[in-house]
């Protein structure tokens, strides 16, 4: 990480670590899309349920990254790029713990799609969303750690990518649902692991804005770009209900 020096050499050290336990969390999430995305495609509810309880690794490592930032702040009363380096990491966390929440959805969801209706197809375009989300939040995470303003552009710039993924994906399970009402349970919780899978994708993109805001010391400007979202209101107005 890139970093000006300071008086204070222990302040250094403070932000150093700060930096340190964001990057450990980033590697926690990142292993936990990929962990619930795997369980999902072979049906693996002993790892589903892995993945469910290494979630608590993921809140604890935010609330410890919380309370160091917290603690800096108070000894160091840090001003300008100081405090938005402690303020960026706290907002950083925020965002990977929420994105270790969604990966605990689709873990939670594993053991309820039972039945023969399994088509590959759909399987795959679930996969190909996360692994796409998962290439966004690696991508954001080294741009954060290495203070590269291009780089936290492009995926602020592709979250477009994957509401287009997700806004196909939901079209192809509704056609399903539509031709047969066997298919409509498994349909159903397999749109909600797309839609936790974009929504990931828009912690990412979080994650993006807040490296420009840490690098620029404003927020971005021009309104976030979208897919197509239409389809998404529907299955909001159901987890509403959930």
């Amino acid at each position: 990480m890139v970093m000006h020096e300071h008086t204070a050499k222990a302040f250094d050290v403070d932000l150093q670590e700060l930096t340190r336990m964001v990057a450990e969390m980033g590697g926690l999430a990142e292993k936990q899309i990929a962990d619930a995305v795997d369980a999902l495609v072979r049906r693996d509810t002993e790892s589903a349920a892995r993945v469910v309880v290494a979630d608590v690794a993921l809140d604890d490592l935010q609330r410890e990254i919380e309370e160091r930032a917290v603690l800096t702040i108070a000894r160091r009363q840090p001003m300008a790029v100081d405090l938005r380096e402690i303020v960026g990491g706290m907002r950083v966390a925020g965002d990977l713990e929420r994105i270790g929440d969604m990966a605990k959805n689709i873990g939670k969801r594993v053991s309820e799609l039972s039945g023969d209706f399994h088509p590959q197809k759909l399987i795959r375009g679930v996969e190909h969303m996360s692994t796409l989300v998962l290439a966004q939040l690696k991508q954001v995470l080294d741009a954060y750690g290495s203070h590269d303003l291009d780089n936290a552009l492009a995926v602020w710039k592709g979250d477009k990518e994957v509401d287009a993924m997700c806004t196909s994906l939901f079209r192809e399970l509704l056609t399903y649902m539509m031709e047969d009402p066997r298919n409509i349970t498994f349909c159903i919780h397999l749109m909600f692991c797309a839609k936790n899978i974009e929504r990931m994708g828009d912690h990412a993109t979080n994650i993006a804005e807040t490296v420009y805001y840490m690098i620029e010391g404003r927020p971005i400007a021009d309104k976030r770009p979208k897919g197509d979202t239409t389809v998404f209101a529907a299955l909001d107005a159901v987890s509403a209900g959930e």
